[in-house]
C-alpha cells in the first residue's frame, strides 16, 4: 500500500501546528509567571545570526500553507508577517489550520508529478511534487519548528520532547 501525498502532507501538517501552537501556550504561561514582557520570548534567538522565534513561526506556516496550495496548483493566502506577541503567532497558527482543513484528499491526485518552481531572489528551485515534498518541505518545517521549541527550551520553557511530537 502507498502513501497518498495528501495523507504525507496535509495531516502531518495539522498535527505540527498544533503542537507548535501547544508549546507557544507553555511558553505564553511561563512569560507570565516569570513577569517577562510581551515579546521577551517571542524576540528570542538560539544566536546572533539566527532569526527570532516569530521569523521561525512565520516561515513554519508559510511552508504548510505554501505546500499544500503548490501541490494543489492554488495559490496560498498571503500573511503579512507582522506578529509580535503569543496571542498573535498562535491567531497566525490557528489561521493556517482553518486554511488546511479545508483540502480534500482528491485534490492531491497528480501532486507528486506536479512541477514546482521555487524563486528565492535571482535563484529558482525546481522540483516534482514528491520531491518538492520530502526534500523541501517536510525538512523546512521541521527544521523552524524543532527551533521554535530550541529557542524557547533555551530560554528556561520546560518543554520535553513529547511537547514537540504532541500525544
Amino acid at each position: 500500500m502507498s502513501i497518498s501525498m495528501f495523507s504525507a502532507s496535509v495531516p502531518s501538517f495539522i498535527r505540527l501546528l498544533k503542537n507548535l501552537d501547544a508549546i507557544l501556550v507553555k511558553a505564553e504561561s511561563y512569560a507570565e509567571e516569570k513577569k517577562l514582557g510581551p515579546t521577551v520570548l517571542t524576540s528570542a534567538r538560539l544566536f546572533p545570526d539566527m532569526l527570532p522565534l516569530t521569523s521561525q513561526v512565520f516561515i513554519a506556516t508559510d511552508i504548510c500553507k505554501g505546500a499544500a496550495a503548490r501541490l494543489t496548483g492554488q495559490d496560498a493566502p498571503v500573511f503579512a508577517d507582522t506578529e509580535t506577541t503569543f496571542p498573535e503567532l498562535r491567531a497566525r497558527i490557528a489561521k493556517t489550520l482553518t486554511y488546511l482543513q479545508e483540502f480534500k484528499p482528491e485534490q492531491f491526485d497528480g501532486a507528486e508529478k506536479r512541477h514546482i518552481v521555487l524563486k528565492f531572489g535571482p535563484n529558482s528551485f525546481e522540483f516534482n511534487g514528491h520531491d518538492y515534498l520530502v526534500n523541501f518541505v517536510l525538512p523546512n518545517i521541521y527544521f523552524h519548528s524543532s527551533t521554535c521549541y530550541a529557542i524557547l527550551r533555551h530560554n528556561g520553557v520546560v518543554l520535553g520532547k513529547a511537547d514537540f511530537l504532541g500525544r
